[in-house]
């Protein structure tokens, strides 16, 4: 009997910390729980919610190349940012420039370190990006590593800057 109430207190226990779990929108889908995928095995992942509704469905990836960036070696570090339209209706996006992205290297405290956009030139051409459904939009860019110390953690920050919600961040090592 008492091996019973344990078991049932341990179930409840369980089943209550997976209902109680923050639902608060991302930028990027979080990893569903093992309970989650043992009740809806074949659910996908969640589609990224955000205040402005013209955005929703759209999530955010980066890709840093390499992960751990040897300063000796590397001069420029190659960053992916991929926009994916998860939802079932085709998403648009306006820009006043030709800027689509901007990309902030931080270090481990969050001060600035270097901007993507202060090394290209940026015109007042505007232009509009239409993702349609289960599609996404990459954007391959390089930026300096020059002002990264060795044996250090950073950041990499990528964001849209018409579109700040579509925000995304990712450490990295540098070492010698």
């Amino acid at each position: 009997m008492k091996q019973r109430v344990i078991l049932l207190v341990l179930l409840f226990a369980i089943i209550g910390r997976s209902l109680a779990q923050d639902t608060a929108p991302t930028a990027t889908p979080r990893r569903r729980s093992w309970l989650a995928r043992m009740l809806h095995p074949f659910s996908s992942e969640p589609i990224p919610q955000y205040k402005d509704p013209r955005l929703r469905g759209l999530a955010v990836g980066l890709q840093i190349t390499p992960q751990t960036v040897k300063l000796s070696e590397v001069r420029q570090l190659g960053i992916k940012v991929t926009l994916t339209n998860q939802s079932k209706r085709p998403v648009t996006l306006e820009f006043p420039t030709n800027q689509r992205i901007e990309i902030y290297l931080r270090n481990s405290a969050g001060n600035m370190l270097t901007t993507w956009s202060n090394n290209h030139a940026i015109t007042e051409t505007p232009g509009t990006v239409l993702i349609n459904p289960q599609e996404h939009v990459e954007y391959d860019e390089t930026i300096a590593t020059r002002d990264l110390t060795p044996n250090k953690v950073f950041i990499a920050e990528a964001f849209f800057p018409k579109y700040p919600e579509l925000r995304i961040r990712q450490k990295f090592l540098a070492v010698p």
